[in-house]
């Protein structure tokens, strides 16, 4: 979602129509329209790990998706489709097989949708040349990196913790699990929040669900405690000073992080889901392991592990320093713009 936000703001300019569609009830209906964007659903559902009794239901949506997919292409008549995923791509795809059709691949490993797409997409975007084998046709590979929305980057250090009211001298730890953030992860750091509190500040991006929980672990600490802690459900415009204002991550390894820790140089400790949950979050999180700029923690090891990793780098400035230089080295600026070029000459051609 957020990729496909950046390249339609590189996009946004008078002489394009854009309109976004998505699946209806979905996360991205008040975010696309809190940036201003045209924004249609249609019925969607996934099929993976379904279940029998859900099965047939499932497939329902997904037809009734692919005819409302086919209306609205008839009646937009568009030059390019742009994808990156989601239940509603394969209908999507599908109904517009005649049209020009770019994707984005966030991940280290498509999705299964994405693949699908893949199969008749005239360009696809990736992360890094290693995905060429997963596709057939690795020539229509786009070696991109990942689009981050310019509100996200346009942040310095100073900038970040003035935003927060951070002291500048104290070393700062980000927490977040993504946009419905990490119950987990959230109750593993609960768990030693008084003694990390003891040594640095925290931002800690809950997620809604988990604000509740949070909150009461707050009124729980000391007022010294309490002002070296910063948590928040859910942060928009402002996650970007975040990480500029971080010195170490703790998150999941959503495809995001493959995008975001580069941009900022930001050293990070990664607890991937576990495998049964999603093999793509483990490729992602071995990624950036074998630079150098992060190290790897499975789900069940925090409550045994986590305070001792998370105090051992704040405390080692040279492997927090050596961390950042190989996190830092994986990032492709600009990536928002080389996709934003690659549907406007695929439009070009087209007309």
């Amino acid at each position: 979602m957020y990729p496909a936000l950046a390249v339609l703001q590189e996009l946004d300019d008078e002489s394009l129509e854009l309109l976004w569609v998505g699946g209806e009830g979905g996360m991205e209906e008040a975010l696309v329209t809190r940036a201003g964007f045209h924004l249609t659903t249609l019925p969607a559902a996934g099929l993976h790990a379904v279940g029998l009794r859900s099965l047939p239901g499932n497939l329902w949506q997904l037809f009734r998706g692919y005819l409302a997919a086919r209306k609205l292409i008839r009646k937009w008549q568009p030059d390019v489709l742009f994808f990156t995923g989601g239940f509603v791509a394969a209908p999507v795809a599908l109904a517009g097989l005649r049209v020009p059709t770019a994707a984005f691949v966030p991940d280290m490993k498509p999705g299964r949708a994405l693949r699908l797409v893949s199969l008749f997409a005239d360009r696809i975007a990736v992360v890094s040349e290693e995905l060429a084998r997963f596709f057939r046709h690795p020539e229509r590979l786009v070696v991109t990196g990942y689009p981050l929305r310019k509100e996200f980057t346009g942040w310095t250090r100073e900038q970040g913790r003035a935003e927060f009211g951070l002291a500048a001298k104290k070393k700062t730890l980000l927490v977040f699990g993504g946009s419905k953030g990490a119950q987990s992860i959230n109750r593993a750091l609960l768990a030693i929040l008084p003694d990390l509190l003891d040594h640095m500040q925290i931002i800690h991006v809950t997620g809604e669900a988990n604000w509740p929980e949070v909150e009461a672990a707050r009124e729980e600490l000391t007022g010294e405690q309490r002002k070296n802690y910063f948590p928040h459900p859910y942060l928009h415009e402002t996650m970007g000073a975040a990480f500029a204002a971080a010195d170490l991550a703790l998150a999941r390894a959503g495809a995001s992080t493959l995008g975001e820790l580069p941009a900022f140089g930001l050293p990070a400790i990664l607890v991937p889901l576990p495998h049964e949950t999603n093999m793509v979050q483990h490729h992602n999180a071995a990624q950036l392991r074998a630079s150098g700029g992060a190290i790897v923690m499975d789900d069940a090891d925090m409550l045994t592990h986590l305070q001792d990793a998370v105090i051992d780098l704040m405390t080692n400035d040279v492997r927090r320093a050596e961390m950042a230089t190989a996190m830092r080295a994986q990032a492709l600026p600009n990536a928002s713009q080389r996709i934003a070029e690659m549907l406007r000459q695929m439009g070009r051609e087209a007309a």
